[in-house]
């Protein structure tokens, strides 16, 4: 199944929302507006409740590559999605590539899901691949690693992803919040939504693991 048919079927199933975005559209697909979910009464006002319109896919870059207050958002699945803006497509392409920028390989993620060829990336086998500066993130113990999928995954923590990944083939995460979260941000029925998922730790989560694995080291020779 290609991502256009899957996408396609989903919206005509009833699905509407992904991340923080609202997807309305007609019955054709023809007429698609994009909206942030906390902008949606102002996109139903006459004037669009002066929301600044985009009707180029490509403007999905900018609007999702800088939050509310200027901070850079290192992962597109933070829940920091920046309001102000409408955007209006006028085809299934369109709206996949805007789509395919603010959520980087969501629909393709979920997609290859759909069909069980998904493949997912344990963390141990992560953390074993970083080479230079990040090899050291490979010693962080198992309570190390657990400890830090509380304090920076999930909505607690601005991110939206739904964790597919386990500490290795046999060690799952333990549960928490952040574990058990559903990748769907807001109050939504989940057949109504494209969740976000997370088949392999982020850059950022590498980066702490090492932060962690260091301050472990000292301790240990402390």
């Amino acid at each position: 199944m290609s991502i256009l048919q899957f996408l396609s079927d989903s919206l005509r199933n009833g699905v509407h929302r992904i991340g923080q975005i609202e997807i309305q559209t007609n019955d054709s697909i023809d007429q698609i507006q994009l909206v942030h979910v906390d902008d949606i009464p102002l996109a139903a006002q006459p004037d669009q409740g002066g929301l600044k319109v985009h009707r180029d896919p490509e403007a999905a870059r900018d609007l999702s590559t800088f939050s509310e207050d200027g901070e850079y958002r290192f992962t597109k699945g933070q829940t920091n999605l920046r309001r102000g803006w409408l955007m209006e497509l006028s085809s299934l392409d369109e709206l996949r590539r805007a789509l395919d920028l603010f959520y980087p390989a969501a629909l393709g993620l979920l997609a290859a899901q759909k069909e069980g060829r998904l493949e997912i990336e344990h963390l141990r086998d992560k953390l074993n691949r970083q080479t230079g500066m990040y090899r050291f993130a490979r010693t962080i113990s198992d309570a190390g690693a657990q400890q830090l999928v509380r304090e920076v995954c999930g909505p607690a923590h601005q991110c939206a992803k739904r964790i597919l990944w386990q500490l290795d083939a046999t060690t799952s995460l333990e549960d928490s919040d952040a574990s058990r979260y559903s990748g769907i941000p807001g109050d939504i029925v989940e057949s109504e939504a494209f969740p976000l998922l997370c088949r392999e730790a982020c850059n950022h989560f590498v980066a702490e693991c090492r932060k962690v694995s260091k301050a472990e080291a000292d301790r240990a020779k402390a």
